[in-house]
């Protein structure tokens, strides 16, 4: 009566003569590698009530013979490959369902706009069918339903006042990646320690809150913001601030209202959200400094307040309170003063960005005495290395950051950073740093993105650089660096414009010219061809959100390495 086979290794065409099994009421073939078409005859199993598909290879489309399955409570057949349309066939008599997962196919609706479906489902997972491009209209008659993901969907409408009158019943909303625009009902109406999530859309108006208290809110990429005061729309638009009342969501764990038009100040309300622990504010106009009240926050795993315009000292509390903290940017702000040793404090800071601020003073020695350096994580941000903007998933150990680039830092470069063996990622460029490379940085044996350009480091390039096989991308242009260029292992791995704009340096793989010789060209020059290259080992990654009481998705790590040739000219001897 019950065959599961699931999470093993199956191969093969869907096997047909399972529709002989005619006793068989739940079947779970799920996460396989079965291929090939769902058999059409399994619609004449009229004793089933569970199928699980899910997570295999299958194609085609779903047969008709499945709208036949009258006592089938849940039907679930995720993760395909299936094309075709949903008709109202397949559906006529299943009016016993209650679990419809059909996410991450290929499905285009065929219904009509006025169809009532024979069933009431609680769990409705539509994720990635082609719904749309209007509201789904059948939804309105399912009264039950508490989990509903209608993501990337291809809407292209208005979220009708009458799905508010559904919202109420439900524990998870996932709408986002569609093309949803309007306003929404504020205060949202959901059950509560709901995950709610309303991102890239186009939606607008007033940021929504919940006078219920909710677990996960991802509010990002939208147009939210205050409405525009009727006076003043001729003038200016008036950005909208968080509201004080968002102090009222206490159980919140995550918060995401990242890339909105939001101003103002952090509100002093957000002491009250002790359970948030991570929070994500980048890409808004938020103005002010950072209240103290942030102390209360002692869950934070997730500090990103980046992309902003606060303007303050950075407060030396920062490194009291905090002892799971491990994501800290304060990037792209107007951030001044020196960098208070107390950041070192943080236990478990594994990224630290504060580069593109005002900053001033040395780069504090106790930098190198971050613990967490190596330590497994799972979380998101977008970082900031190879002169580009990276955002990373899951396995943040692997990018271990500290970024400072772009302040008015001088002093000595701090060669207690060299104790880090862990780090991944260091960028001290466009600052005022002196002094010389410690020869001690060969203990970063794991860095992979190093920029220390546009300073004024002077001296030898230590010889020890060679050893650093990871490293994907260097770059020490525009210093004071001068010398040979130890270029011998991994160092020959790069070009001349990694060195550029240090007068004092020579040899391979800058190009050299003769002596009053301006040409070219210009005989006995020796042209060697060196075909031994490493290119960036870096990450591509993917991001989504998961609920069942996960933030995120993670994605695998792909790594790439691609040869470049480089260069040497030099007068007359190889040097």
């Amino acid at each position: 009566m019950y065959l599961s086979l699931s999470n093993n290794h199956l191969v093969g065409n869907f096997p047909e003569w399972l529709s002989q099994l005619n006793n068989l009421v739940g079947l779970s073939l799920d996460y396989n590698l079965f291929h090939g078409p769902v058999p059409a005859s399994l619609g004449n199993l009229q004793n089933l009530t569970g199928v699980n598909l899910s997570g295999n290879q299958l194609n085609g489309t779903l047969p008709d013979s499945f709208g036949q399955l009258s006592q089938l409570s849940a039907l679930d057949v995720s993760l395909y490959n299936l094309i075709g349309s949903i008709s109202e066939v397949q559906f006529s008599k299943l009016n016993k369902l209650k679990f419809l997962g059909l996410s991450s196919n290929s499905f285009f609706s065929n219904v009509s706009s006025n169809w009532v479906p024979p069933f009431q489902v609680q769990d409705l997972e539509v994720g990635s069918c082609h719904l749309g491009p209007t509201f789904p209209a059948w939804l309105r008659t399912q009264k039950e339903v508490t989990s509903l993901d209608i993501s990337n969907a291809s809407i292209s409408d208005s979220i009708p006042n009458w799905f508010w009158d559904i919202s109420s019943n439900l524990s998870l909303l996932n709408v986002s990646f569609n093309q949803l625009h309007g306003q929404l009902k504020n205060p949202l109406t959901v059950v509560p320690f709901a995950d709610v999530d309303l991102s890239s859309n186009f939606l607008e108006g007033p940021t929504p809150l919940s006078t219920f208290e909710i677990e996960l809110l991802e509010l990002s990429n939208n147009r939210f913001s205050c409405p525009i005061p009727e006076k003043t729309c001729s003038i200016h638009a008036k950005l909208g601030s968080i509201p004080s009342s968002i102090g009222n969501c206490s159980f919140l764990n995550a918060m995401d209202l990242s890339f909105n038009k939001l101003s103002g100040e952090i509100p002093l309300s957000f002491s009250r959200l002790n359970q948030l622990r991570s929070l994500h504010l980048t890409n808004n106009k938020l103005t002010g400094s950072l209240p103290s009240s942030f102390l209360n926050l002692s869950n934070l795993e997730t500090l990103d307040l980046g992309n902003n315009r606060l303007s303050c000292e950075i407060p030396p509390w920062i490194g009291s309170g905090f002892a799971d903290l491990r994501i800290l940017s304060l990037r792209s702000n107007a951030f001044f003063g020196e960098i208070p040793s107390t950041p070192s404090n943080l236990s478990s800071l594994q990224v630290l960005d504060l580069a593109k601020n005002n900053l001033a003073g040395s780069i504090p020695v106790t930098f190198g005495d971050f613990k967490a350096i190596g330590v497994y994580y799972e979380e998101s941000l977008i970082v900031n290395i190879k002169g580009g903007a990276q955002k990373y998933t899951k396995t943040l150990s692997l990018v271990t950051s500290i970024d400072l680039a772009s302040n008015n830092l001088h002093g000595e470069f701090p060669k207690e950073i060299t104790k880090l063996v862990g780090l991944v990622a260091l960028n001290l460029s466009k600052n005022q740093v002196i002094g010389q490379i410690p020869g001690s940085i060969s203990n970063l044996r794991q860095i992979s993105s190093l920029d220390l350009s546009h300073n004024k480091l002077s001296g030898a390039i230590p010889s020890s650089m060679s050893t650093l096989s990871f490293l994907g991308y260097l770059n020490l242009s525009d210093n004071n660096f001068s010398g040979m260029i130890p270029y011998m292992g991994h160092v020959t791995t790069f070009d001349a414009s990694s060195f550029d704009g240090n007068s004092g340096l020579r040899g391979a793989p800058l190009v050299l010219k003769c002596p009053g010789n301006d040409s070219d060209g210009g005989g006995g020059s020796i042209v060697e061809d060196s075909s031994d290259g490493f290119s960036d080992m870096w990450f591509y990654l993917s991001i989504g959100l998961g609920f069942a009481r996960g933030i995120l998705v993670p994605f695998p790590i792909f790594l790439s390495k691609t040869l470049e040739p480089c260069l040497l000219l030099a007068c007359g001897q190889n040097r």
